[in-house]
């Protein structure tokens, strides 16, 4: 194998197929990338057994072939030479030679019939949707997804797809985020499916806010997306996620609304002294004024009051800061409305006039 790929080319392929490749492998060749060259062109693939991402840029291909090469070393190396370089790949043996300019770089191989493509079922739904349109629904309900969860199926992002439109729900047990996006899709029934966390986060990394369609097949254990000339493979969570609707309360007596930004800078301002294990913070609605109070053990102490659209009875709730911070971030409007009922019961968050979005958070005893 050999061919001579420029490095303004090269860089961004690599930076969208070298995020799904970890760190610490279980098999030596899922630190690699599969790198194959033919027909004018290079196609790369990285993989971890779960998620699994190709794409692809022009080059001249001298003579063609596959290979894989390191893939940390490689991103590491076309991100130190300077714009505009030539890098030749040469293929000999065991090695594969790179040369950039005066440089020249060594690098071990390893069989590229070892490399482990994943086997996708996709047979199932299949549906476009602007890119923008997916990345405002993770944007908008990811952060609220377990992470490393006994209950597996938390571990990830549900996604319904029905003829209306788009809904994601993410939940880690604490906190709920509800996101549905109105849009008309071709679609017989209503399918749902949970998406891994990483590979959400991946998505969140690579998808930008524009209007290219992005092409989504589901199987029954697997999502494929492809859009720009990247296409990501992902295996899907198997498992049953939670009845949401359940989680969300409905009759919360008392509303209030408060500045989004005023909020923000608030919460910042009094969870510097916070317990740093728990960050909890107390906000206690009041006629006119949400006063916002944290302490920690060394006895500090601070109190804030902000403005505040409510004219009910005075209740006071405690609230894990970096909860209500997420929450914060998500919604796009100016104002924030809070509905709740008491300090033990759960509330909902949400923009002023947004009513496809939806935020759960449970209150916390300080």
């Amino acid at each position: 194998m050999e061919l001579v790929v420029n490095r303004e080319n090269l860089l961004p392929v690599l930076s969208k197929v070298v995020g799904v490749v970890e760190r610490r492998q279980t098999l030596p060749i899922l630190g690699n990338l599969l790198l194959s060259a033919r027909d004018d062109r290079v196609d790369i693939c990285g993989t971890d057994l779960e998620v699994e991402v190709r794409t692809s840029c022009s080059a001249s291909v001298p003579r063609e072939g596959e290979t894989t090469l390191p893939a940390r070393k490689l991103m590491d190396i076309c991100r130190n030479l300077t714009e505009g370089t030539e890098i030749r790949f040469r293929l000999n043996n065991e090695r594969c030679v790179v040369t950039a300019g005066r440089g020249r770089f060594t690098l071990g191989v390893l069989p590229a019939a070892d490399f482990p493509l994943m086997d996708a079922d996709i047979d199932g739904l299949e549906v476009k949707a602007p890119e923008g349109v997916l990345r405002q629904i993770l944007d908008k309900t990811s952060f609220a997804m377990a992470q490393q969860d006994v209950r597996y199926y938390l571990n990830g992002l549900l996604l319904e797809w029905e003829r209306s439109g788009i809904t994601a729900v993410g939940t880690d047990g604490h906190r709920l985020a509800k996101f549905h996006r109105s849009l008309d899709l071709d679609i017989p029934e209503r399918v749902q499916v949970i998406v891994p966390s990483k590979t959400i986060l991946e998505l969140r990394r690579q998808l930008s806010s524009t209007d290219e369609e992005v092409s989504v097949s589901v199987g029954s254990r697997s999502i494929r997306l492809a859009v720009g000339g990247m296409v990501m493979t992902s295996k899907l969570v198997d498992g049953r996620y939670p009845e949401y609707e359940r989680v969300i309360p409905r009759e919360l007596g008392k509303v209030a609304r408060v500045s989004n930004d005023a909020l923000k800078r608030a919460l910042a301002r009094t969870s510097i002294l916070s317990n740093e294990k728990y960050r909890g913070v107390r906000l206690a609605f009041e006629e006119g004024v949400l006063r916002l109070q944290a302490h920690n053990p060394e006895q500090e102490e601070a109190e804030e009051e902000i403005e505040l659209d409510y004219n009910g009875e005075s209740v006071a709730i405690g609230f894990n800061v970096a909860y209500l911070s997420d929450v914060l971030g998500a919604v796009e409007g100016s104002e924030i409305e809070v509905r709740f009922s008491d300090a033990g019961s759960s509330s909902v968050w949400r923009g002023v006039g947004a009513e496809d979005e939806t935020y759960v958070v449970m209150p916390m005893r300080l």
